[in-house]
């Protein structure tokens, strides 16, 4: 297809796609001519890709092009790229060491991940922005004073597990290795906001069962 067939049916304007292309958030595509190029369906689902991370994820162009770096790398094995792929996106500072609640939620995080049974990727975890998060949360809670109970964050995780199963056998069904990373990264950007959307929907439910409208 021509610039003008990929801008319609992604509904990118052609101004913003040479953009990309300049960036190197788009492959270039195959020259036909000194001033014509034909595009392929890989560059419209990668421009969909693009699109998602800067309109909906509110990532700037630097933080995409870094992701996008991590995508195509295949000398790295699935979970390493992906892995890379997502910890290239926006993430918490890190926790003060020194902080003794931070320390506290470093052990109550490990006991946690012992009780799951996910010691065996334990030292990938550790060093995930993920688990950064994790401790960061645990922390402010326990300085705040939440008497928060540690099988509440059991019974939350396993439920995590089980979402993150439904989002693998989804990666799954993508034909190459760059479609599945590309499709995890999409679930960060698009389907946590849903998660989240979900949860509160719930919650709202779950009250208005509970205790009525009054």
């Amino acid at each position: 297809m021509r610039l003008a067939e990929l801008s319609g049916r992604s509904g990118v304007s052609t101004a913003t796609i040479k953009y990309y292309l300049r960036e190197g958030l788009l492959a270039p595509g195959r020259q036909v001519n000194a001033t014509t190029a034909e595009y392929d369906e890989d560059h419209l689902r990668r421009l969909r890709l693009v699109r998602s991370m800067i309109q909906v994820g509110r990532l700037p162009v630097a933080t995409v092009r870094e992701v996008l770096r991590h995508v195509d790398d295949d000398s790295l094995g699935r979970t390493i790229r992906l892995g890379a792929a997502l910890w290239a996106l926006p993430q918490v500072p890190e926790p003060d060491e020194d902080d003794d609640h931070v320390r506290a939620a470093h052990r109550e995080v490990d006991e946690l991940l012992d009780r799951l049974g996910w010691s065996n990727a334990k030292l990938l975890l550790t060093i995930s922005p993920a688990y950064r998060s994790l401790v960061v949360a645990v922390a402010a809670m326990r300085r705040l004073g939440y008497d928060w109970d540690p099988e509440l964050l059991v019974a939350y995780a396993e439920l995590m597990h089980q979402a993150a199963i439904l989002d693998l056998n989804f990666v799954e069904t993508r034909p190459s290795e760059a479609e599945k990373v590309e499709t995890a990264v999409l679930g960060a950007v698009l389907v946590e906001p849903m998660l989240q959307a979900l949860h509160r929907l719930a919650q709202e439910e779950e009250s208005a069962r509970r205790y009525g409208f009054e």
